[in-house]
């Protein structure tokens, strides 16, 4: 019998983003439920925790003096093994685990705890990294801050903030460029933190899926008015600046790939572009092989399995999408269909 795993939830966004906005307007709901919430802040005294409006159900263990990016192998995998010996000795009760990191942490290490360390692999599963961004100063955070390009970069879901706050023409530029950096996000605008559960909850995005969708558009939720969420296509921004961050996505599309090709193409970016890949996650069409390839990693974490097979109505096609920094592109992309069969 598999042990039943905890998903968490890692909530990143620089500073300013909204990240306690929308934990307050979600521990207010009844479906919320049991949860544990990891707070951390830069400095001696966590502000952000003393902030959360909690309830009975809501069990809060507060990281100070740091964040959680230089402490990852110390304090934070100290306290998750704390909070799952609690459980386990019934002296706390709760069913997810939301993480929410300073707006100063790049989201690397902490993604890469729950990886590494044994007890948090079989216990814990990391359901999705979802990262905030307040609309109205992005642009300068992204242009003066690395650390906010790289948590737009890992995020499996953006949420837009303060995009009601700005003119039409400023807010499709916003989503154009975070579009720019991590095509693979779905964008959502929210308003007042006011967002259902269900876009930034149980996305299930670390599981190995058929999904390679790249997002043509953003979405904005108005659940005020209804549960639904409208759909947007992204515009051209009129503006004529263009942002040379160096965060971007590289799509790579082919057809049919000799196996042992793609093996040491795969084996050739993790050795050599590992530290720079951030996430990268693709479906491949194997020659020999009737279903799907599916690839998914973290800088020099990378899993295979097989999926569902292709349907003879359908085109057999490759496809990865690999977020990363500084990556030599037309070399990645000679050797990618170098490997085409």
């Amino acid at each position: 019998m598999q042990p039943i795993t905890l998903p968490v939830t890692l909530l990143t966004g620089f500073l300013g983003a909204g990240k306690t906005t929308l934990l307050n307007h979600f521990l207010q709901q009844p479906q919320a439920g049991a949860v544990a919430i990891v707070e951390n802040e830069f400095g001696p005294v966590n502000i952000d925790g003393a902030l959360l409006e909690a309830r009975d159900n809501v069990s809060i263990v507060e990281l100070s003096n740091g964040c959680l990016c230089c402490n990852v192998r110390g304090e934070f995998t100290a306290a998750l093994h704390d909070l799952l010996d609690k459980r386990a000795e019934g002296a706390l009760s709760f069913d997810r685990l939301v993480v929410e990191t300073t707006g100063l942490a790049d989201p690397a290490p902490v993604i890469q705890s729950f990886f590494v360390d044994d007890r948090l692999r079989e216990s814990l599963q990391l359901d999705a990294v979802v990262t905030l961004a307040n609309a109205q100063h992005i642009h300068r955070q992204l242009d003066e801050h690395p650390v906010a390009v790289s948590q737009i970069g890992f995020a499996d879901r953006i949420l837009v903030t303060h995009g009601d706050q700005v003119e039409p023409q400023e807010r499709d530029a916003v989503m154009a460029r975070l579009n720019r950096i991590n095509p693979r996000a779905a964008i959502y605008q929210v308003t007042n933190g006011v967002c259902p559960a269900a876009l930034w909850l149980d996305l299930a995005a670390f599981t190995l899926s058929d999904d390679a969708t790249l997002q043509r558009g953003f979405f904005i939720a108005r659940p005020q008015v209804s549960e639904e969420v409208s759909f947007q296509p992204l515009s051209r921004p009129r503006a004529t600046r263009h942002w040379d961050d160096a965060i971007s996505s590289l799509v790579l599309e082919a057809g049919w790939l000799d196996l042992h090709r793609a093996g040491e193409f795969m084996n050739w970016c993790v050795e050599n572009w590992g530290a720079d890949m951030l996430r990268y996650k693709g479906v491949l069409a194997v020659v020999g092989k009737p279903e799907r390839l599916v690839v998914q990693g973290i800088h020099s974490v990378v899993g295979f399995d097989y999926g569902s097979p292709w349907r003879e109505s359908e085109t057999a096609s490759s496809r990865l999408v690999i977020i990363g920094r500084n990556l030599p592109t037309e070399d990645i992309r000679q050797r990618f269909m170098a490997a085409c069969a």
